[in-house]
């Protein structure tokens, strides 16, 4: 395990719904759960936390609930079960943006899709 890692938190309408989205398209479960935060695992390991968007708790608001989220952010993930990772893609009905297809400059596969809240997801092959 490297000596730092990232742990992305994005600020979401509705916590629960988004948290079942997320388990779902990445094959993760959960780590805390609840209307107001929530932690994904993959392999035991944080991969991602979900905040309510105007839930403020010890820190104050995250974000500016008035302001489209996610602008110019993509939340990137690498997987080497990318063919698993598209079939749940696919059975979730999530909203794909850009289908399978191989980029040009990093050479594997990616898919890129918009999770509920309009953030934009990528699953590349790792």
């Amino acid at each position: 395990m490297p000596g730092m890692r990232p742990q992305p938190m994005i600020c979401v309408v509705d916590v629960e719904r988004a948290g079942r989205w997320y388990r779902q398209v990445l094959g993760a479960t959960s780590g805390h759960g609840g209307p107001e935060y929530e932690r994904l695992l993959v392999d035991g390991h944080l991969i991602m936390q979900l905040h309510r968007l105007e839930v403020g708790h010890h820190h104050g608001a995250l974000a500016d609930p008035d302001r489209p989220v996610g602008n110019g952010v993509a939340l990137w993930f690498a997987t080497a079960a990318f063919d698993a990772a598209v079939e749940r893609v696919r059975a979730v009905g999530a909203h794909v943006v850009t289908d399978v297809h191989v980029n040009p400059n990093a050479g594997h596969r990616e898919i890129w899709l918009r999770d509920l809240d309009g953030y934009l997801v990528v699953i590349a092959e790792s």
